[in-house]
């Protein structure tokens, strides 16, 4: 497999990585502090093609594949984590899903919106009895001539305050578990749509999180996305992407993190040498560093595989897994490399590590990840 870089590619990520420098690094711990959604910086992502990166062009996207997707959210990732997360979750889930499974006529109107930064996109599919177990979807949808009357609650839903419009899953028939599950496209200027409390999250602060309340929401008959019942079906096939999203975000909150700890030990001295001339701190770096280039492998592999048209529900499990929990350790390193520096706010290296824990839990926690990826693996040795 291929990861050369074409020339295109390195230009796409040398500019991302120089706007994330300037429009974003400088922000990033107020941001953090105020919890503050930066909606001005969308309308730049927007103008820049970041927001439609995986959308054909046709409909106002980038018409780019999942190797650039990647190189995308690595870059802003690096920057903060908060912003990598809203520009992951708007392109891979709710833009995504409509893109997938919606009809030529919604395409064509709300596609180009969303692409361009004009409209931020939710995807509901969490509740708050409904987390690792999306089958025990309470929310409901109802029949009514020629509209659908939603009612229910959807918890820890990226963009629920901010932003314009949702996917939504909901129960459309008695059937039980993943089954009588339907998807809808909810624009948030529907009566009836209202989002709940906002989060006082640990980290990935900036990135807005609430509630989401459906009561009596009436959505039109071609809102159902796809065929009914096929929801369930529908945000799996959507996970197997955004998982790949996770991963590379991961991929940057650990490179942010392991640069912290760079610099920090080539500078602070102790017993009159720098920390980075100490063996004990050497080994630390070489094993992120190392960690670092092999999550960069699996999430490259996946991104390859996804823009070949493969299936990649193990190849994003393992992408996923393995460079979520990469970061996590990458930040407690940085943390403690940089001592008692390390837990104050002086220094990015406490965001990083706070910012990365998400990455285990959003879009499927890792425990999630290893069912899938033990499903898989004997799927494939009974198919031998």
């Amino acid at each position: 497999m291929d990861f050369d870089l074409t020339d295109d590619q390195r230009a796409i990520r040398d500019m991302v990585r120089s706007f994330a420098h300037n429009e974003i690094v400088p922000h990033a711990a107020e941001w953090d502090e105020e919890q503050h959604f930066p909606r001005e910086l969308f309308a730049q992502l927007g103008e820049l093609g970041l927001l439609g990166v995986i959308i054909p062009e046709d409909y106002g996207g980038a018409g780019l594949g999942y190797v650039e997707y990647v190189l995308i959210l690595e870059e802003i990732g690096a920057a903060d984590g908060g912003v990598g997360l809203s520009v992951a979750a708007h392109n891979s889930l709710c833009t995504n899903h409509l893109f997938m499974f919606g009809s030529e006529e919604l395409r064509r109107e709300f596609l180009p919106s969303l692409a361009r930064g004009e409209w931020i996109g939710a995807w509901g599919l969490t509740e708050p009895g409904a987390g690792s177990d999306a089958g025990g979807t309470k929310t409901t949808a109802v029949r009514d001539g020629d509209e659908w009357v939603l009612n229910g609650s959807k918890n820890f839903i990226t963009h629920a305050t901010v932003g314009d419009a949702a996917v939504v899953t909901a129960r459309t028939s008695s059937e039980g578990g993943h089954h009588g599950i339907s998807a809808f496209f909810v624009p948030f200027d529907r009566p009836g749509v209202t989002p709940g409390r906002k989060e006082n999250k640990l980290g990935m602060r900036c990135s807005d999180t609430s509630s989401l309340v459906l009561e009596d929401c009436r959505v039109p008959d071609g809102y159902l996305l796809g065929e009914e019942g096929q929801g369930f079906i529908q945000a799996m096939q959507v996970l197997d992407g955004g998982r790949i999203s996770i991963a590379a975000l991961s991929l940057g909150i650990a490179r942010g993190a392991l640069q912290s700890a760079l610099e920090y030990a080539n500078v602070r001295e102790q017993f009159g040498k720098p920390l980075s001339a100490f063996q004990i701190t050497r080994v630390k770096l070489a094993d992120m560093a190392t960690e670092l280039d092999a999550a960069r492998l699996l999430t490259m592999r996946s991104a390859v595989s996804k823009d070949e048209g493969r299936k990649t529900t193990l190849e994003s499990s393992m992408a996923k897994l393995y460079a979520s929990e990469v970061a996590v350790r990458i930040g407690e390193e940085a943390v403690q490399i940089h001592g008692g520096y390390g837990y104050t706010k002086e220094y990015p290296a406490e965001r990083f590590w706070r910012d990365a824990k998400l990455c285990t839990i959003g879009e499927g926690t890792s425990e999630i990840q290893r069912m899938v990826i033990a499903r898989e693996v004997l799927k494939s040795l009974g198919d031998q």
